[in-house]
């Protein structure tokens, strides 16, 4: 059977599309996946067809842009860049989608997959990597850039994020998409989060434990594991330099703050002064070396990329930004998690894991290297934090979230 995936985004929300790709794969599927250019080579390495959306200069134009990682102006450079998207993405199905059969599986800001629905009547599954995006008025999201957002009701969390809506999301993404469907002969869409999930099959890929379903989901939701997704990354193992340096000493503090941070200099800094401050040990991955300083302690160690699956065991914390991806991989860990969110869903996945108990959150201006190292402190002292995390380690254990998501694209296909 066919399948075409599509989603957009960075490392945190192509992974798991390529993962799910590779396992339909092996399972006798034929599949295609379209992302940014700058994933080619790793679907490529994966033996997966690839499409991509944009060049690799449009994707470091909006990765770099000044304001996509401030918690209230970065949906703006975000929702232009999912517009442009949504044309390429329909003329891509329309052009490969075969009526012998098959199922498009797309993330919610492939706006263009959508479209084809609606125009070309193909089975669509959207598939959610993190529960930010599902509306509910009983457990609504913690929005980005409202000071103490998660001690709000959740009903006035969902009456804000309504207003966002309505003020912010629509007017920039509607009229542009609406302007489209109308050269397609299609009625104009009122609401983009009512719409865009497919009203016969949806996907949340993140376990009932982290995330409890609501009454008020759509119908067509259906709740699977976390579908790890890390060795579908820059390379599969640890180079063998990280390797020694894990060898040589007590387990280290690791900090990352994405993929697709450009603005992180002010976050190193204060993670390299928080090691030196409690005396252990650090590592620093950010793909940019000058995201870094030069003249790190040898205690220290700045690495562009590797595996959590393969580093965060041999770590005794992760201190991140609160991208889902790295939040499931520190909970397989089983290690604590301090987050100090940027923007979209990292304060709802902050919030989360403080509701699990196995983990902390400092605001950007709060963490500074006294701060941190309290909290650090604190959080791996705990004997309630370290029961918290084992206990979440052996749920993930026991979940197959990547074989799930594959059960659940072909129970759409039988359907």
């Amino acid at each position: 059977m066919q399948v075409h995936l599509v989603t957009l985004g960075s490392h945190g929300d192509v992974l798991p599309f390529l993962a799910l790709a590779s396992a339909l794969k092996r399972r006798g599927h034929a599949v295609a996946l379209a992302a940014p250019a700058p994933f080619g080579g790793l679907a490529k390495r994966a033996g997966v067809d690839f499409h991509a959306l944009g060049t690799q200069a449009d994707y470091e134009r909006t990765i770099r842009h000044p304001d996509l990682w401030h918690p209230r102006r970065g949906v703006a450079p975000l929702l232009q860049t999912l517009s442009s998207a949504t044309e390429p993405v329909f003329d891509w199905l329309r052009t490969w989608w075969s009526a012998e059969g098959g199922v498009v599986v797309a993330s919610p800001n492939s706006l263009g997959a959508r479209v084809a629905q609606d125009k070309l009547g193909l089975p669509l599954v959207t598939l959610h990597v993190a529960p930010f995006l599902i509306e509910s008025r009983r457990d609504a999201p913690v929005l980005p850039g409202l000071p103490l957002a998660h001690l709000l009701p959740s009903r006035t969390r969902h009456w804000l994020g309504r207003g966002g809506d309505r003020y912010v999301v629509d007017p920039a993404v509607l009229p542009g998409l609406n302007a489209f469907r109308a050269t397609l002969g299609l009625p104009p869409v009122r609401r983009l989060r009512h719409w865009w999930n497919s009203p016969t099959r949806m996907v949340l890929t993140c376990p009932d434990w982290f995330a409890e379903p609501q009454p008020d989901w759509p119908e067509q939701a259906v709740q699977v594991g976390f579908p790890l997704s890390d060795r579908f990354g820059d390379r599969d193992g640890l180079d063998p330099e990280v390797a020694a340096f894990l060898d040589a000493g007590a387990p280290p503090i690791a900090f990352t703050y994405g993929s697709g941070m450009r603005q992180g200099r002010a976050f190193f800094r204060t993670a390299t002064a928080l090691c030196r401050r409690m005396g252990r040990r650090g590592i620093l991955l950010a793909p940019q070396a000058d995201q870094v300083s030069d003249t790190l302690p040898p205690e220290i160690r700045h690495v562009a990329y590797a595996p959590f699956s393969a580093l965060l065991p041999h770590c005794a914390a992760l201190v991140h930004h609160g991208g889902i991806g790295t939040v499931a991989q520190a909970l397989t860990a089983g290690i604590p998690q301090l987050v100090v969110p940027v923007a979209f869903d990292h304060f709802d996945e902050a919030a989360r894991l403080r509701k699990l108990g196995v983990g902390a959150t400092l605001s950007r201006r709060r963490f500074t290297p006294s701060r941190g190292a309290r909290v650090m402190d604190r959080l791996l002292t705990s004997p309630t934090v370290a029961h918290a995390c084992r206990e979440a380690a052996q749920r993930v254990a026991h979940e197959d979230g990547l074989g799930a998501t594959c059960d659940a694209v072909e129970q759409a296909i039988a359907a």
